[in-house]
């Protein structure tokens, strides 16, 4: 496979805040056109590892690569440009800004008025409750909502690869159900997306492979098929086999 074909490659990488290292030695690929995921538990290093990727939390050593560029070295906005966009974990919406202007903030990297025509289209035919509400202030909207908002100003930047951190917290079991339903339409659109859940049944349903972390570490990988009978993620999640 050549670079331009890979779409995201994790190479031994160590993170971590002042003298601890949160992640140690994690190496993980993304394959092009798959939903990729990363399970762990809370405080096993997920969140942190999106953090590396984007260079929010610079590793300390190891290599970072999209689509054979390294990513390693550049800062944030040049990493979001090669292709890469994010949806944080808790949403984080401007609350004080409307629908519409929270989707307009992802649309910094093309400003013509057709290309962000076309993009606003696209989220709204995903979320036509936003194309009613896009004049409403995002602080004012339900949880679901809100979590609707994060996902389309995601999909503003057109990307490559969608990074998407915990879309479950937070959300009933239905809204959860609905979430998991949109990703899956949006990687039908051409989309690659790497999926860091705690929520392992919903997201073993869409994912195709994934990976599991524990403490900073990846201690097992596989399909889907793969992971839901293997003891090591159990281990993870409870500490017992």
């Amino acid at each position: 496979m050549t670079g331009a074909d890979e779409a995201l490659v994790i190479e031994h990488v160590f993170t971590g805040y002042d003298r601890a290292d949160v992640l140690q030695d994690v190496s993980i690929r993304i394959d092009p056109g798959s939903i990729t995921c990363l399970l762990g538990s809370n405080g096993s290093g997920k969140t942190t590892l999106i953090r590396s990727i984007l260079r929010l939390t610079p590793p300390r050593s190891g290599n970072i690569r999209f689509r054979g560029t390294e990513l390693t070295g550049l800062p944030t906005h040049r990493i979001v440009r090669q292709g890469i966009g994010c949806i944080p974990e808790g949403r984080r919406v401007f609350p004080r800004l409307s629908v519409l202007e929270n989707l307009m903030v992802a649309a910094h990297d093309d400003r013509r008025p057709e290309v962000i025509r076309q993009r606003l289209d696209r989220v709204f035919e995903t979320f036509p409750q936003l194309a009613e509400r896009r004049s409403q202030l995002a602080g004012t909207m339900s949880g679901g909502e809100q979590a609707m908002v994060s996902i389309g100003r995601g999909l503003m930047s057109a990307p490559r690869l969608l990074l998407v951190d915990e879309p479950s917290l937070g959300l009933s079991p239905r809204l959860v159900q609905e979430t998991f339903a949109v990703l899956k339409r949006i990687h039908a659109g051409g989309v690659t997306i790497f999926l860091v859940e705690q929520n392992v049944h919903q997201t073993l349903d869409i994912a195709h492979r994934g990976y599991v972390l524990a403490k900073g570490r990846v201690v097992t990988s596989g399909t889907a098929t793969e992971l839901r009978a293997d003891p090591r993620m159990h281990t993870a999640y409870f500490g017992t086999s």
